[in-house]
């Protein structure tokens, strides 16, 4: 990958209904037909998950009045209700397309010296909810994009996505040294939230919410005291297990998460030969990977919080500091595991805190169906 691609203008965005995780639980743990098991399971998932806040389009998720029919929540019960497919995907295509043209703007007006007319090409990524003509379409229609613009959509890969978006994006950009790609993950993971006895369910109900992130990927040079990354490189391994341990299907009441209590320990065992490509063509960082230093050869991590456990077995197979995973849990904390957008947020953490300098390297990776694990190395830029 050329040195001279960056990632520049990165910003994010929540919708404005705010879930306090210990009000959630509650709302869960009392709807009616759970069994003993799934009452406590219901309470371990929600406390332990390291999250306190989250976001969704849902404003019905919340105890405040209003005069609609309830479609997700009856407040009079407090029942969660069970709308079908069509419903929710009706929502997302309204709510998601607010959520793209938000992160979108936002992302092109944080870039300096770039125009909305600028972009040659629209990379999008979503994996809760379908739409034609699509948000790369509506990116190009209300963010006043050019005609020609070449467009892309990601869909429905998962937690990992945002990855090869930006890949592609670089790729685009190593071809072409005057493309301009706007890249935008919107997932209204909260769309597909429901009760149930389901361990794996309940999982997905204590982790997953809202959010939208989006860049912009040039090779063109950045302005005086820009702050951005250099897209330096990116690897993509399938682990030999987990097919079945990660997975993302549609079902008649909105899509249905599988994530199961193996996918720590799948990604603690895998976790280090996944790095090996991407590590290999740096001797130093191939070294520290192999000698177990590999914290100390890169100064921030970039990890995708699928979950809290997730997140320690990384620190604890790395031998990671607390420091260099702050970013990704207080992305967790302060709004949960929002899919493909969440990396986008943690390296956006990474990009505003006093201790990133230019020239610091840093190491993206995100997991997601298959078992796959995309990752990225990156050095800050300003």
């Amino acid at each position: 990958m050329s040195a001279g691609v960056h990632l520049r203008g990165l910003s994010t965005a929540v919708p404005a209904t705010v879930l306090p995780q210990p009000a959630v639980r509650d709302v869960f743990a009392a709807q009616p037909g759970l069994n003993r098991l799934a009452q406590r399971i219901i309470t371990t998932s929600f406390d332990v998950s390291g999250i306190e806040r989250r976001y969704s389009v849902l404003e019905e998720l919340t105890f405040d009045e209003r005069d609609d029919e309830p479609v997700f929540f009856d407040r009079t019960t407090g029942d969660l209700l069970l709308p079908g497919t069509k419903a929710r995907n009706e929502i997302y295509a309204v709510e998601a397309t607010k959520m793209y043209l938000e992160a979108g703007r936002r992302a092109i007006d944080a870039t300096p010296g770039i125009e909305a007319s600028d972009i040659t090409h629209v990379v999008t990524v979503s994996c809760t909810g379908f739409y034609a003509p699509g948000p790369d379409y509506m990116l190009v229609r209300d963010l006043g994009l050019g005609p020609a613009v070449q467009r892309y959509h990601l869909g429905f890969m998962g937690c990992y996505a945002s990855m090869p978006a930006l890949r592609t994006a670089a790729q685009f950009c190593v071809a072409d040294p005057d493309a301009v790609v706007l890249v935008v993950s919107v997932e209204l993971c909260t769309l597909h939230l429901r009760s149930s006895n389901d361990p794996d369910t309940i999982v997905a109900s204590s982790l997953f919410a809202d959010g939208a992130g989006a860049g912009v990927v040039t090779a063109r040079p950045l302005e005086d005291g820009e702050r951005a990354f250099a897209l330096d490189r990116f690897e993509t391994r399938i682990t030999p297990v987990g097919e079945g341990d990660m997975a993302w299907k549609i079902g008649d009441h909105g899509f249905e998460m599988v994530l199961s209590n193996a996918v720590p320990a799948i990604i603690d065992d895998h976790i280090t030969g996944a790095l090996e490509p991407l590590f290999a063509a740096d001797d130093d960082l191939a070294e520290g990977l192999a000698t177990d230093a590999a914290g100390e050869r890169v100064a921030h991590w970039a990890i995708h919080p699928g979950g809290r456990s997730i997140l320690d077995k990384v620190e604890a197979r790395l031998k990671l500091t607390e420091p260099q995973l702050e970013p990704a849990r207080e992305t967790l904390r302060d709004f949960g595991n929002m899919s493909s957008a969440t990396v986008l947020f943690v390296l956006r953490n990474i990009l505003d805190r006093a201790s990133s300098e230019h020239g610091d390297r840093v190491a993206a990776m995100a997991f997601g169906p298959g078992l796959t694990v995309e990752s990225a190395l990156l050095t800050v830029k300003g």
